[in-house]
C-alpha cells in the first residue's frame, strides 16, 4: 500500500517506538499527561462538548481523546502510528471509554465525512507532517458550520527553539531527544493565515508557560512565543 502524501513514515516510526509508554505517567510521554488538563479546559471554556461530535486529528495514544470522551464528547480519533492506536484502543477499552479510533489520515477522512463535527482537535500534530497547511484545511472542512477548531503546537523563534527543543528535550528531559524540529515549528501568523484560507475565524490563543523550579505548566492568555494554543470558529 501506498503511503499518504502528507505522512512523514520517520515520524510515524518514532511515536511507534515509544508505543507502550503512552500511558506512563513518569516515562517519557509525562508531560502530555501534565498538560492535558490545561489543554481540555481550554477547549472547554469556549465549545460546548456534551453529546458533541468531535474529532481528535493526530490522536497518538488517546490521552486528550479519553479527555475529550469523559467530558461528554463523542470521540473519534485518527492517526497514522498503528501500534500507539492499539495502545490508544486497549486503554479505551480498558476505560470503559468508546472512542473510535481509525488509522486514517484527516485528508482522506474529509473526503467521506466533510461538514460532520462540531469541534476538531489537533494537539501537538502539525508540526510532525509534511504539510501542516493541508492538515488545517482538512480540519476546517470536516467542521459543521459555526463548529470549533482547536491547534496548539510550538512557536518557531529562537525562545522556541531554546526553551522547547534545548531545554526541553535535552537538558530537563521533558520529551524524548529528537521529537520537534525547529524547522518544522508553526509560527502563530502561519496558523492563522491557513486557517482563514480554510474559513475558519480566529477566537483565541493562550500559551503553555512552563516553569522548571514548581515543574508545572500555566496558561497565559494572549501569549504565542513558545508552545501555544489557538481556537477558531467556522463561519456559519
Amino acid at each position: 500500500m501506498n503511503q499518504p502524501s502528507n505522512v512523514d513514515s520517520q515520524e510515524i516510526s518514532k511515536f511507534d517506538r515509544v508505543a507502550r509508554l503512552w500511558w506512563d505517567t513518569d516515562g517519557k510521554m509525562g508531560m502530555l499527561h501534565v498538560i492535558n488538563p490545561l489543554r481540555t479546559r481550554f477547549v472547554l471554556d469556549q465549545a460546548p462538548l456534551r453529546q458533541s461530535r468531535v474529532i481528535d486529528i493526530g490522536c497518538g495514544g488517546g490521552i486528550f481523546a479519553e479527555a475529550l470522551a469523559e467530558a461528554g464528547a463523542k470521540v473519534v480519533g485518527i492517526d497514522q502510528a498503528q501500534q500507539t492506536l492499539e495502545i490508544a484502543r486497549q486503554h479505551a477499552t480498558k476505560s470503559g471509554l468508546a472512542i473510535d479510533y481509525r488509522l486514517q489520515t484527516v485528508e482522506h477522512l474529509v473526503t467521506q465525512e466533510a461538514g460532520s463535527y462540531d469541534v476538531v482537535t489537533c494537539m501537538e500534530m502539525l508540526e510532525h507532517v509534511p504539510n501542516p497547511a493541508s492538515v488545517v484545511n482538512a480540519c476546517a472542512r470536516l467542521l459543521k458550520p459555526g463548529g470549533h477548531a482547536f491547534f496548539s503546537t510550538i512557536n518557531r523563534t529562537l525562545k522556541a527553539f531554546l526553551f522547547a527543543i534545548v531545554g526541553g528535550e535535552y537538558i530537563l528531559h521533558i520529551l524524548p531527544r529528537g521529537t520537534h524540529r525547529y524547522n518544522k515549528l508553526i509560527r502563530p501568523d502561519e496558523l492563522r493565515k491557513w486557517s482563514a484560507t480554510g474559513g475558519l475565524e480566529f477566537v483565541s490563543i493562550a500559551s503553555l508557560m512552563y516553569d522548571p523550579l514548581a515543574k508545572h505548566f500555566r496558561v497565559v492568555p494572549g501569549k504565542e512565543d513558545i508552545n501555544y494554543m489557538a481556537c477558531f470558529t467556522k463561519k456559519d
